[in-house]
C-alpha cells in the first residue's frame, strides 16, 4: 500500500467518524493489521467478520476498512471492555486476534487532565488549543507505531461466527411489535420482545 493510500483510508475514517482522535486511531491500526494477516480486503457482503470487544472510537475505522457492519450481520459486538479485535475471512478460513498491549497507549497526564476539563465544559480557548495539540500528537504516535508495538496477535478464541440469518418477524404478543423470534423469550406460554419480557410485571 502506497503512503498516499494510506492518508485516503486514514481520511475516510475520520470523516465517518467525525473527527481525529487517538481511539479511532487504535481501530484504524487493528484493522489495517487484520486485514493484512487475513489475506482479505473490504468486504461487500460477509467474505469478512470482526468481533469487537469495545464500543469505542476505534469501532469505527475497523466499519470503514473492513465493510463488517451491524447491518450486514459481520460486525459483531463483545460488551468487554477491551481494546480487543478479531478478524476472519471466510473464503480461506484464516482468523487473527489483535489485544492492545498494556501500557502501548500511554496517554499524557496533562492531555487527561485536559479532557476531562473540557469535558466538565471548564476548558479556556487555550486549553481548548492546548487539547487538540495533544490529543494530535497522541494519535500520530499511535498512527506511526509498527504494529507489533501495539498488539499481541494470537489466533482468535472462538471459532468463526456464522453467517447473519434473516428471518420472519413475528408480532411480540405484549407489545405487538415485529421482532425477530430468535431474538424472543418465552414468558407464560407466550413469546415476548426481549424489551417487554423485562419491563412485564
Amino acid at each position: 500500500m502506497t503512503t498516499a493510500d494510506y492518508h485516503e483510508d486514514w481520511k475516510r475514517c475520520v470523516a465517518f467518524h467525525g473527527h481525529e482522535c487517538p481511539g479511532l486511531a487504535i481501530g484504524f491500526q487493528a484493522a489495517k493489521a487484520g486485514l493484512y494477516w487475513i489475506q482479505a480486503h473490504h468486504a461487500e457482503d460477509e467474505e469478512v467478520v470482526a468481533i469487537v470487544e469495545n464500543d469505542a472510537c476505534g469501532v469505527d475505522a475497523v466499519q470503514v476498512l473492513t465493510g463488517c457492519t451491524f447491518g450486514k450481520g459481520n460486525l459483531i459486538h463483545r460488551d468487554y471492555g477491551k481494546q480487543v479485535f478479531t478478524f476472519f475471512n471466510r473464503t480461506t478460513g484464516q482468523a487473527a486476534r489483535f489485544s492492545l498491549i498494556p501500557g502501548a497507549v500511554s496517554l499524557n497526564p496533562r492531555y487527561r487532565e485536559l479532557m476531562e476539563k473540557n469535558r466538565a465544559g471548564r476548558a479556556n480557548v487555550d486549553e481548548q488549543h492546548e487539547l487538540n495539540h495533544r490529543r494530535r500528537e497522541a494519535m500520530n504516535t499511535i498512527l506511526e507505531k509498527p504494529t507489533e508495538e501495539l498488539f499481541t496477535q494470537s489466533e482468535p478464541k472462538v471459532s468463526m461466527p456464522d453467517k447473519a440469518r434473516v428471518q420472519r418477524s413475528e408480532p411480540c404478543a405484549f407489545c405487538g411489535e415485529p421482532t425477530m423470534p430468535l431474538k424472543m423469550v418465552h414468558q407464560d406460554g407466550q413469546m415476548i420482545c426481549r424489551a417487554c419480557a423485562k419491563e412485564k410485571p
